[in-house]
């Protein structure tokens, strides 16, 4: 569970990014995040993520309290949150299954990001996953040969391996035909209902997130005016996005 309470985001010198932002998210939650450029939205998920620092607020992730937790705490939380840009960062010149058992930078060791060796549970963990995921015939493919949607979707599986709770995804249809995207918001479904993970999604298409959130949060210049469960938005709640 995630419970965030006056989140504030200032930038040094400039204005307030974030404004007194409180909500909760809980295991198994499709979140969309709504709101016109500037409002916040990515900011929002690099603060869920720490990939930002707050100025203020306070953060509970499964009863803990992470930012008066110390180095340890937000470590852990930067393993289990997992954050994926618009266009996920994948090595281009090894194949999505290496990728998907190197990780990321703050989930793996040094050693195996620069050796990229596996064991063999690590090897079957990951083939898992990725077949779930659909990729079973692109998991040794290189990375620069796959789809913008089978990237977005061999970053996931990266993700799960490990041991991502929560995935914080940052537009991650832009771009995609109809599709592909159908099926990276349809993997990411799946994944709440089927294994409790909270996804948290910026989307800018409105269709999109009224299909397939459960919620759907809006922001505008920094603060919440929308939390309002999955559905088509009135015009009344569009206009204050």
């Amino acid at each position: 569970m995630i419970r965030i309470k006056g989140l504030t985001k200032k930038i040094p010198g400039g204005p307030k990014v974030l404004d007194d932002l409180s909500f909760e998210a809980y295991p198994g939650d499709f979140i969309a995040i709504k709101g016109s450029s500037g409002s916040g939205k990515s900011m929002l998920l690099k603060c869920l993520a720490l990939q930002e620092s707050w100025t203020s607020g306070s953060y509970h992730f499964d009863g803990k309290d992470i930012l008066k937790g110390g180095f340890g705490a937000k470590l852990k939380l930067r393993q289990e949150v997992a954050y994926l840009e618009e266009k996920p960062f994948l090595f281009p010149n090894k194949t999505g299954l290496k990728n998907v058992i190197i990780g990321s930078v703050s989930q793996t060791p040094a050693w195996r990001r620069w050796t990229g060796m596996m064991r063999s549970d690590d090897y079957m963990g990951a083939m898992e996953m990725i077949e779930k995921r659909g990729l079973i015939d692109k998991a040794h493919q290189k990375a620069s040969t796959l789809s913008g949607g089978e990237r977005q979707r061999m970053a996931i599986a990266r993700a799960l391996v490990h041991g991502a709770k929560v995935i914080a995804a940052d537009e991650p249809v832009a771009g995609l035909d109809p599709h592909s995207a159908d099926q990276v918001l349809g993997d990411l479904k799946a994944l709440c209902k089927e294994q409790g993970v909270i996804v948290v999604a910026v989307m800018h298409q409105g269709d999109w997130a009224e299909r397939f959130a459960d919620r759907i949060i809006g922001l505008n210049k920094g603060k919440l005016v929308l939390d309002v469960r999955g559905r088509r938005l009135t015009e009344r709640e569009k206009s204050l996005l």
